[in-house]
């Protein structure tokens, strides 16, 4: 698969998905003693459902003092039901309670971002109205998202198909289109989603034509995250399944070319690959990430 290439620039805060077993903070504190993380991702309500949780004052305050004492950026990932273009009206209404809930709970631990999926119009009937339903739902919440000082809200192009909305990164252009680009809306890159969408990350030089593919459709400083996730399936299978960094079909070397891509310098980084529940292999693909930066 290939090794990091020597050199590149000072790494962002890495880190992965921690899980909220035993409550937030005590599932952040375990999560980033076992891997060294400085940043954090976490769920704060049911990734695969609707009910949203209250939260835990006490929780959330230990969370916030764990993030302080061992300098972790935090980030929240929305619930994986969320749809904005769904042809379902009850859907919409569901997954714009979603994410102002996530956007609340992420001000309240010191999240800097929220990340949800750009979503599908599911029906072929519903295509070119699902960006119109974007627009009447999520701009009045970037609006109010940033006069209320949450945080900004991260779309995340899917792997495709399904009648996605944004996979292939040149889909951003449209979708930040639809809300005018406003300024609370950053991107968040899934290389994995990207690779099963058909960006040939493998090849020499596929990396870096995607990033440039990315902020010719999204413009400077839109990108704010990046998931860094490998794959166990072929370039452009529109499968989502990922695999821990250098044992997958992308490759290590890749990733090498992504740390050193201007567009990704001080974006931090969440790995999202398979892991035990000491957390071991993510220790091994942060400490990957990290063995291409320069040693000063």
């Amino acid at each position: 698969m290939g090794d990091f290439p020597p050199g590149g620039p000072a790494l962002a805060p890495v880190g992965g998905h921690a899980l909220a077993a035993g409550g937030l903070a005590k599932g952040a504190l375990r999560y980033v003693e076992r891997t060294a993380a400085t940043a954090v991702q976490v769920y704060v309500s049911n990734p695969r459902g609707w009910a949203l949780a209250a939260g835990d004052p006490k929780q959330d305050d230990a969370f916030l003092k764990c993030c302080a004492d061992h300098g972790v950026t935090a980030y929240v990932h929305a619930a994986l039901l969320v749809n904005l273009g769904s042809p379902t009206e009850a859907t919409v209404e569901r997954s714009v309670a979603t994410l102002e809930h996530a956007l609340r709970r992420g001000h309240a631990i010191g999240a800097r971002g929220v990340v949800f999926h750009a979503g599908s119009a599911v029906d072929a009937g519903h295509a070119e109205k699902a960006f119109a339903t974007v627009r009447q739902v999520l701009l009045p919440l970037l609006e109010r998202a940033e006069r209320e000082g949450w945080p900004p809200l991260l779309v995340e192009p899917s792997a495709g198909g399904g009648r996605s909305l944004a996979s292939r990164v040149e889909h951003l252009a449209e979708y930040l289109a639809a809300v005018d680009r406003h300024p609370h809306l950053g991107v968040c890159l899934d290389t994995c989603h990207a690779w099963a969408a058909g960006h040939d990350l493998a090849t020499p030089g596929g990396m870096t034509a995607t990033i440039d593919a990315l902020v010719s459709a999204a413009g400077p400083n839109r990108l704010r995250l990046i998931h860094a996730n490998d794959s166990k399936d072929a370039c452009g299978s529109l499968r989502d399944r990922h695999e821990s960094l250098g044992k997958g079909l992308i490759g290590a070397t890749a990733f090498g070319e992504l740390l050193n891509h201007p567009a990704a310098r001080g974006v931090p980084l969440i790995v999202e690959t398979p892991s035990g529940d000491d957390h071991a292999d993510h220790a091994a693909d942060i400490a990957l990430l990290r063995a291409c930066t320069p040693s000063a």
